[in-house]
């Protein structure tokens, strides 16, 4: 079992269970930002997370397995996104990326935003002319070294 096999089969279950990512999280204790990350195959899970992952979705041994392997991280299909929804980050860092960059250097120095030391919020922003995403990211400034 491949670990793309893995999260079809997780998608699959959970809407077949009328799970919410949300539910899947609080069942291990962790934000629905990053355990929907995981259960999409980004990050690795203990054992213990996933057996109770495993156990909530009815997923064989094997599966769950795979939830504890390293994954191949970033890995969209295609290197430009197709999925109107994802392609509207691509462009938005086509866009803001480099106003991002500089305001980043500007305020910290010559260095990066970790994805590692990293944590978001997605909120749903009541809004009279119609609801509005909000995205809260925040990463660990690493600098870089000179030697």
């Amino acid at each position: 079992m491949k670990r793309e096999d893995v999260t079809d089969l997780i998608v699959e279950r959970k809407v077949a269970k009328g799970l919410k990512w949300a539910d899947l999280a609080q069942a291990i204790g962790l934000s629905k930002e990053w355990v929907t990350a995981g259960l999409l195959g980004q990050m690795t899970f203990t054992a213990e997370q996933a057996k109770t992952i495993g156990e909530m979705l009815d997923l064989p041994a094997e599966a769950v397995t795979q939830l504890q392997v390293v994954p191949y991280k970033g890995s969209l299909p295609t290197s430009v996104p197709t999925d109107p929804l994802i392609y509207r980050f691509y462009e938005l860092i086509n866009v803001y990326g480099t106003t991002f960059k500089a305001l980043i250097h500007e305020e910290f120095g010559d260095g990066i935003m970790s994805a590692i030391d990293f944590k978001m919020d997605l909120a749903r922003e009541a809004n009279p002319a119609g609801d509005r995403v909000s995205i809260t990211m925040s990463g660990k400034f690493l600098p870089y070294k000179t030697y």
